[in-house]
């Protein structure tokens, strides 16, 4: 779609809604380097203006453009490890600019992705902005302008293939899910036939879920062009060791969690482990303010 249909589409949309965030509490830039060479489209002005700057990227030819997003704290972690309290809600205080940006990655996003893990402990979510920001209708605009479907495609990563078919998210009858399982996987998750939502459940590997055949699968069987991960931390482990994250949305809280060893808190990535020879490189590409919280926005470098 060509930048004025763009703009066209998203002015006619958008009518008289605003975005949530006005110029008194948009995000401050600290730290922005061009990507206006970058081939894909922009965003809208309005929403420029709200994040503090563009975001562009170049797209691979063979997988999707995969970006992550997470919530950290000071000290590095993303869990408090607490049945009940355990997603990324807690560690950011369920703030205002943290769930907007979680909202805008969404939004652009042909598919998000987690692990089966991420949904136990998270049983009631779902990936979508409408979710997260449920009064940001601009959002909708925005997903339109760039020719998307109204919410993006949810799809789970699961070695066992054991879900609980009550969860809302198969009760959406508006929604596709796609479930990347292994034989034996795939067999217990026929328990979900005749769940309101379309299931799809490709089998990619027999002892492990092989994410190479899942990127290649959701690149030509589903056309996705652009997949966010949202976790947790043992898949984005596995997607970094891969090489398949091209850039990382990382929000830095201020609270500071801790941990012992009573309970398991875990860091950004786990599951596997780097040699300094073998460590990728997390390159700034912005960095902004709002309030206490600040905002990375990094590209992967991979040895």
């Amino acid at each position: 779609m060509e930048n004025l249909n763009l703009e066209s589409q998203f002015a006619l949309n958008l009518h008289m809604q605003t975005v949530a965030i006005t110029a008194e509490n948009s995000f401050q830039p600290l730290l922005e380097t061009s990507d206006s060479s970058s081939s894909s489209q922009g965003l809208p002005e309005a929403f420029r203006l709200a994040y503090g700057g563009d975001w562009r990227f170049d797209a691979p030819t063979d997988r999707p453009y995969t970006y992550s997003n997470f919530v950290q704290s000071r000290d590095g972690r993303i869990s408090f490890g607490i049945p009940g309290q355990s997603g990324g809600g807690e560690v950011s205080n369920f703030n205002f600019h943290d769930q907007w940006l979680m909202g805008l990655l969404r939004a652009r996003a042909d598919a998000v992705i987690v692990g089966d893990v991420t949904l136990k402990i998270e049983p009631d979510h779902i990936w979508t902005h409408q979710y997260i920001c449920p009064s940001e209708t601009a959002f909708d605009a925005l997903r339109s302008g760039f020719g998307l479907a109204a919410s993006p495609l949810q799809t789970f990563l699961s070695l066992e293939g054991e879900f609980d078919p009550s969860l809302p998210v198969f009760a959406r009858a508006d929604l596709k899910i796609v479930i990347f399982t292994t034989a034996r996987g795939r067999d217990r998750a026929r328990n979900l036939e005749g769940v309101a939502a379309r299931v799809d459940l490709p089998e990619v590997g027999t002892d492990r879920v092989d994410l190479q055949r899942v990127m290649q699968v959701l690149h030509h069987d589903y056309s996705v062009k652009t997949l966010l991960c949202e976790g947790g931390p043992r898949v984005y482990g596995s997607f970094v060791a891969q090489k398949l994250i091209d850039e990382e949305f990382l929000a830095l809280s201020p609270v500071v969690i801790g941990q012992n060893t009573e309970r398991s808190r875990p860091g950004l990535i786990e599951g596997v482990a780097f040699t300094p020879e073998t460590a990728p490189r997390s390159i700034p590409i912005s960095l902004k303010r709002a309030g206490d919280y600040l905002f990375l926005r990094s590209k992967l470098e991979y040895r």
